[in-house]
């Protein structure tokens, strides 16, 4: 299968649990599909409906470790307008360092963005900057029964893979406040897990000398739905 291959890079990541709002903060290893639109949404400058959109990506990174943060807690009034007064608060947030995301695309349409992204491309949080290294036309050999999934999220219905079980949303509305589209549970496979067999056909790339089997989540969002 011909795709384009895009590289995206940056010195650190932190993906949040959907369900963790204060205390500790740990980081998926792997970022939801969300955040993966939502950075095509940023190099594109608007949001997009994503209808028979086939996307595939691939995380990887050189170290995890923990911070102390500083945050600033807003409290809102009955009538959700904030307070003019402000709390700073210290926690500890995971944090992942020299980061890799190559994401797989089927149309170049979608492709055109990266060259010229509007907005920050973002991994994570608001200070964890990205860049676009590289964008390459690449053929990629189907492979059934795949079984090099690693740095990925899977649906786990229907698939049952191993990994960290974590409900995840698959994309947001576009209005105020937003809402959670397809949330659903997936197993998150971390780059570094062992070969493992599976019942999934998914296409192999070879990156810095390591075979990956790449799934491609097929995303049809009609209206917001």
């Amino acid at each position: 299968m011909t795709v384009y291959r895009i590289t995206i890079s940056s010195w650190t990541s932190s993906f949040r649990y959907p369900n963790i709002i204060s205390g500790y903060q740990p980081t998926l290893l792997v970022p939801p599909i969300s955040t993966v639109l939502g950075l095509l949404n940023a190099c594109s400058g608007r949001y997009l409906e994503y209808k028979g959109f086939s996307l595939g990506y691939y995380f990887y990174y050189a170290a995890k470790s923990t911070d102390l943060e500083t945050i600033y807690q807003v409290e809102i009034n009955d009538k959700g307008i904030p307070k003019n007064q402000v709390k700073s608060n210290i926690i500890n947030r995971e944090f992942l360092y020299d980061c890799k995301l190559v994401i797989y695309l089927t149309d170049i349409k979608y492709v055109e963005y990266f060259r010229k992204p509007v907005f920050s491309i973002l991994l994570g949080r608001s200070n964890d900057l990205a860049s676009v290294d590289k964008i390459e036309k690449i053929d990629l050999k189907e492979i059934t029964c795949a079984n090099k999934i690693r740095g990925q999220v899977v649906p786990f219905v229907g698939n049952y893979l191993p990994g960290t079980l974590q409900a995840l949303p698959t994309y947001y509305t576009n209005t105020i406040p937003r809402n959670n589209i397809g949330t659903e549970a997936y197993s998150v496979i971390s780059y570094d897990a062992s070969d493992f067999s599976t019942n999934l056909t998914a296409y192999r790339d070879n990156i810095d000398g390591r075979e990956v089997d790449i799934y491609f989540h097929k995303l049809n969002f009609e209206d917001g739905d």
